[in-house]
């Protein structure tokens, strides 16, 4: 997959969060988008996904075979952990796995108790999600995004409460699941989150357009 942006900018009534963009991701990379707090990332990665229109420019997305893909259509190939993403928290752990794969499929060499076992929710299986610490539920959703197939995995504020022993978990994610046939984006302005990235996007260079 490829993602491609030209001048691409996206505003709030008058104010332009950011402007004049172009940017390729290109599989088998890991990018980080940088910022302070407030600065636009979560806004660019939500333009990336499709969740958000672009106010101007052009943004495409082509698969290998050189297929462009609808934006419409992009949430087929991508997956998201993100603080404004909701987990369904009157499941229980074991119905929200088995409805978050019902609409996607794992990746290859994982399977549900395979992936209980690497996010250390075992014995939680059977524990509704609202009666999670905010480790745990930030531990399930790294491996929902991660450990499902996709072409794209975007993680926003990826360490969100976790501590030092689930940020070394982190890491150990991304090396397991993240391999050359995908897209890696991580919105941080964390260095511990983003130092393995081959490429940062600082948004605060796009920001300074009339």
């Amino acid at each position: 997959m490829i993602i491609t942006l030209q001048d691409v900018g996206r505003r709030y009534n008058r104010e332009w969060i950011f402007r004049r963009l172009s940017y390729t991701f290109s599989a088998g990379k890991k990018y980080a988008i940088l910022g302070p707090n407030g600065a636009g990332k979560s806004t660019l990665i939500k333009v990336l996904t499709g969740s958000l229109s672009v106010s101007e420019g052009n943004l495409t997305y082509e698969t290998f075979a050189q297929k462009q893909v609808a934006v419409d259509a992009v949430y087929n190939h991508i997956t998201i952990a993100a603080p404004y993403m909701e987990l369904i928290e009157e499941f229980t752990l074991s119905e929200l796995i088995d409805f978050h794969f019902q609409h996607k499929k794992y990746l290859d060499g994982f399977n549900k108790e395979s992936l209980l076992s690497l996010s250390y929710l075992e014995d939680a299986r059977d524990k509704e999600v609202k009666h999670f610490s905010s480790g745990m539920k930030q531990r399930l959703k790294l491996v929902l995004a991660c450990c499902a197939q996709s072409d794209i995995v975007f993680l926003d504020e990826p360490t969100s409460n976790l501590d030092a022993k689930g940020e070394s978990w982190y890491q150990e994610l991304i090396d397991q699941t993240i391999d050359a046939s995908r897209i890696l984006v991580v919105g941080s302005n964390q260095p511990k989150e983003y130092a393995f990235c081959d490429e940062q996007v600082d948004i605060q260079q796009y920001k300074h357009f009339k």
